[in-house]
């Protein structure tokens, strides 16, 4: 059986828990100020767990790891050149954290596994995605994934440095 399933709205205090120690994680230890008190907040975690679209991964009943897996693109998206065109079936990937004290276990890469299949079960062309540009880690992470570098991309309401966009097409 997956550790990954649905998120449960009786689950929102530890999501959000997991989200503040990510954040405090990678500003204070990583020097990576990615993620603050107004991003991603509690308002966020509640419309993805009341849109079914947030997916945990459980170790010993503790969320540990999440995900959002939807379609919703930020406006900024429509600049970047895709491979794939916004007709086609495009998921997004939102939202990926794995608690501090379980990181470096491979725990982002089974994430990203189910990220994948549950894509490829549901038809879609492509995945999408952006990460911090100061966040070098999660740029190796998904270029040695396959994904393909578009470019970066200023998100209005991010911080003053910009985010790269990732992409991954699947072949049929």
């Amino acid at each position: 059986m997956s550790p990954i399933s649905l998120g449960r709205p009786e689950e929102l205090d530890e999501i959000v828990s997991l989200i503040k120690a990510c954040a405090v994680y990678m500003r204070d230890v990583q020097g990576i100020d990615q993620w603050d008190e107004d991003y991603p907040d509690r308002e966020d975690i509640i419309k993805d767990l009341d849109s079914q679209t947030l997916f945990a991964y459980r170790m010993e009943g503790s969320v540990i790891g999440i995900v959002v897996l939807n379609e919703t693109q930020d406006a900024e998206y429509a600049e970047m050149n895709w491979s794939t065109t916004d007709d086609q079936k495009n998921l997004v990937v939102h939202r990926l954290a794995v608690h501090p004290e379980h990181q470096k276990r491979g725990i982002a890469r089974q994430i990203m596994d189910f990220a994948e299949d549950y894509a490829r079960q549901e038809g879609y062309d492509a995945i999408r995605l952006d990460t911090f540009s100061q966040n070098p880690r999660n740029q190796r992470f998904y270029l040695n994934r396959g994904y393909t570098d578009i470019g970066p991309v200023f998100l209005t309401y991010k911080k003053e440095f910009p985010y790269f966009c990732y992409e991954f097409v699947f072949t049929r």
